[in-house]
């Protein structure tokens, strides 16, 4: 063969393999892009605890918005599936099967302790992985399942309020309470972790009345009841639309008496409902309203922008739960489970302190002492 044909078919080689590598990148372009990561959401967007659970799907959603305008996970866009549980354990339980037969990895919720107890046995048996921003019974605490919080556990954060206030108010021991049995995982555990701290400090509880949102027995009964006890104070265990009507009642009978809420209370409906009624209320959360925190500062401002209202504790803790999974996800390796992920790597960054879980999925946060001021929720120490 001849030098020219040498050349001829070099010539003609390297023009093949420039045709190859146009036509693949070509056909790069034109691939399909991976499919999404599949994240679920269930809450409460219904009913009278819907403040809370539409806060909670709103933090969530703002962060998988962000998390997708950063490039997803693993180059991958994450999709966000909500369900309403509408506070039903039926309902709740049925929104979480749909999510597992969709493919969720996992899902961010549900926002109230019954509802938990509804559906961590499902994730359980699927081994999915739930992660709630709000749930707090003590009926969760402890156990190697696949259920995960950001916030504290009832025992602490009622306790810690219980101590709060026998040191600001050594005056006032002899309480009077109303807990909502409709969410008795939450309230019964709360109302123990109270019980025993605030007892074993030489307070009394004179009388303890249970009464269910909705129910038969009306908020003027009840606040009537309860000052009848001849206590020197007033507890409520129960969501912000409840807390509110009743301390309207109260102050409706013309009395005076300085009232204590559980968290549960503590969103922005509670001051929409309550009015001049709620003015003096103490709560104990494990959010600071006051955090100069950049991280949370910066927070705030994109959720206020979107959804004009603020984000609450309710949003607050469900963006740092999104963020926690959406976290345990990009750092994921090989064959690691959710779970696993997570706790290879146990300490994330939230918006106004470290979340570090324990074997269990639990954590331990700090409780902020926070009072109604002037139609505003401030915090005191």
């Amino acid at each position: 063969m001849g030098k020219n044909a040498w050349m001829h078919r070099g010539r003609s080689g390297r023009r093949t393999t420039v045709l190859v590598a146009v036509l693949a990148l070509l056909l790069a372009g034109c691939a399909p892009p991976p499919e999404p990561i599949s994240i679920g959401f269930i809450g409460g967007s219904s009913g009278r605890v819907a403040d809370l659970g539409i806060a909670g799907r709103d933090g969530v959603q703002l962060a998988v918005d962000l998390r997708n305008q950063e490039g997803g996970v693993g180059g991958r866009a994450v999709r966000l599936l909500v369900r309403d549980d509408e506070q039903n354990p039926e309902a709740a339980a049925r929104a979480l099967r749909e999510l597992i037969d969709q493919g969720v990895v996992a899902v961010v919720g549900p926002m109230t302790s019954a509802m938990a107890m509804a559906t961590v046995p499902i994730a359980n048996e699927a081994k999915l992985l739930m992660i709630s921003p709000t749930v707090s019974t003590e009926d969760l605490s402890g156990r190697d399942d696949y259920f995960f919080r950001v916030g504290s556990s009832n025992h602490a954060n009622a306790a810690e309020v219980a101590r709060r206030h026998l040191q600001r108010k050594p005056g006032q021991r002899r309480m009077a309470v109303a807990y909502d049995v409709g969410n008795r995982a939450y309230s019964e555990t709360w109302l123990g972790g109270f019980r025993a701290t605030f007892e074993g400090g030489g307070g009394q509880l004179l009388k303890t009345i249970a009464f269910e949102s909705g129910g038969e027995k009306s908020l003027r009964q009840l606040a009537e009841e309860l000052l009848s006890s001849g206590a020197d104070g007033i507890l409520i265990v129960a969501n912000s639309v409840d807390t509110a009507l009743l301390c309207q009642q109260i102050r409706k009978l013309g009395s005076g008496l300085p009232i204590l809420a559980a968290e549960w209370a503590a969103t922005e409906r509670l001051l929409e409902l309550g009015g001049r009624a709620v003015e003096g209320l103490m709560v104990g959360q494990n959010f600071n309203r006051s955090s100069e925190e950049p991280r949370y500062l910066a927070f705030r401002e994109a959720y206020s922008e979107r959804f004009h209202r603020e984000p609450g504790f309710g949003g607050t803790l469900a963006f740092d739960a999104a963020n926690v999974l959406l976290e345990a996800l990009a750092r994921r390796q090989g064959e690691q489970s959710v779970k696993e992920a997570l706790l290879s790597v146990r300490r994330f960054d939230g918006l106004q302190a470290p979340i570090v879980f324990d074997d269990f999925g639990d954590v331990q946060l700090g409780v902020f002492m926070t009072v109604v001021r002037d139609g505003r929720l401030a915090v005191v120490d």
